[in-house]
């Protein structure tokens, strides 16, 4: 049954003219002071959510985007300080990109994040899909498949387990050896203790659930890690047949009552209007912004070639044979309506998948102004958050 609600901004600033035939995503360039608004934003998002009662605010970690679309490059810095503006709200990690780090720095940092907040830090982790990142930071990442990516990925995850749940450790593998055997004050060095630790343990872990392949679902079920399903960027809404696997993979694991949905989060874009035909129209152009950035990234399955090319093309995109908001609708991927066709809605999700207690909402996607995004955050909060809590009472 569902018993929290939290929201993913993925971090963009005030984009300016939105859609399909306003100006092509590589062509954006903003100033500093431009970008840097983006704090001022996540404070005045996290506020409202907070004083609404959602769960937690989920945000990016990227780099180097000029263009606007995602602009916090340190989840866990930010998250100390809003933490500081809140009383209760989580965050989450949305994801660490572990291929940019060195997994003892995050483990450290997240620890750190974790006894300052007392807890409120949600620890993510991702193996990177921007090429202009994460290769710049040292990992290929060409293809999200890369099994060099996946390799490092994978080994960095064993590092940082064991950093948070052991006392001492040590680590020999194929990409890492930890520590190195080098002399220190009088004795040869052998193990390493995370200074320090997270207060909190085990440490809440969730990933998002990409290629979704049994190889990746075997490993987050040996580590704990949840996944986070679906969510807009994506065409088609979460899959029955990846939940049902997911399930499977829990079950041969050795976990405990599960049920469909057990141990992971859907995310749906959700637009609350007057009329399923007004919030359709109004979140549109949020949609296809959306197509303009992840489109040439792979997220949206069954696109041409002449369709990604038309996307960076203002005047050939409007007529290029695109997916409409009504498909996204129809297929699952967005939910949008009056707040109680939203919350028909996901009582139906609901009811698919019992075990299922998170799920991300709101309409934070690409271009989405701040007073909007607020906007459907106060809908939502006051109009359909309280009708699961009433059914959970």
């Amino acid at each position: 049954m569902l018993k929290h609600f939290g929201s993913l901004y993925a971090g963009h600033v005030d984009l300016g003219d939105l859609g399909l035939g306003a100006t092509a995503l590589n062509d954006r360039r903003f100033p500093n002071e431009h970008l840097i608004t983006i704090y001022d934003r996540v404070e005045k998002l996290v506020k409202v959510m907070d004083d609404l009662g959602y769960h937690s605010f989920w945000a990016a970690e990227h780099h180097f985007q000029h263009e606007g679309n995602e602009t916090i490059p340190n989840l866990l810095l930010l998250y100390v300080h809003l933490a500081n503006i809140t009383k209760n709200l989580k965050f989450g990690c949305g994801f660490n990109i572990n291929t940019m780090w060195h997994p003892l720095r995050l483990a450290e940092d997240y620890a750190t994040a974790d006894i300052l907040t007392n807890g409120r830090v949600i620890f993510g982790v991702g193996r990177g899909y921007h090429s202009r990142e994460v290769n710049t930071f040292g990992v290929p990442s060409i293809d999200i498949d890369n099994e060099l990516n996946r390799e490092i990925f994978e080994e960095q995850i064993e590092i940082i387990m064991k950093a948070f749940n052991e006392e001492s450790f040590s680590h020999k593998g194929k990409h890492y050896t930890l520590p190195p055997e080098v002399p220190y004050r009088g004795y040869t060095l052998k193990e390493l203790t995370l200074v320090p630790r997270p207060k909190n343990l085990p440490v809440e872990t969730w990933q998002p659930m990409v290629s979704a392949s049994q190889q990746a679902m075997d490993f987050m079920a040996k580590h704990g890690i949840q996944p986070v399903v679906g969510g807009g960027a994506v065409t088609g809404g979460p899959s029955e047949e990846i939940i049902k696997r997911w399930t499977d993979t829990l079950v041969n694991h050795g976990y405990k009552d599960i049920q469909l949905g057990s141990r992971l989060t859907i995310g749906l874009p959700t637009f609350i209007a007057d009329s399923e035909k007004e919030a359709i129209e109004q979140s549109r152009k949020y949609l296809e912004e959306d197509m303009k950035m992840f489109g040439p990234l792979g997220f949206f399955r069954g696109f041409s070639q002449e369709m990604l090319d038309a996307l960076n093309d203002p005047k050939r995109a409007p007529t290029a044979g695109l997916p409409t908001m009504e498909d996204a609708v129809a297929a699952g991927s967005w939910l949008c309506g009056t707040s109680e066709q939203i919350t028909e809605k996901i009582m139906d999700i609901q009811d698919r998948y019992p075990g299922l207690e998170y799920m991300h909402v709101g309409c934070g996607r690409q271009g989405t102004p701040l007073e909007v995004m607020i906007e459907q955050l106060e809908r939502f909060g006051k109009e359909v958050m309280p009708k699961f809590r009433a059914k959970a009472d």
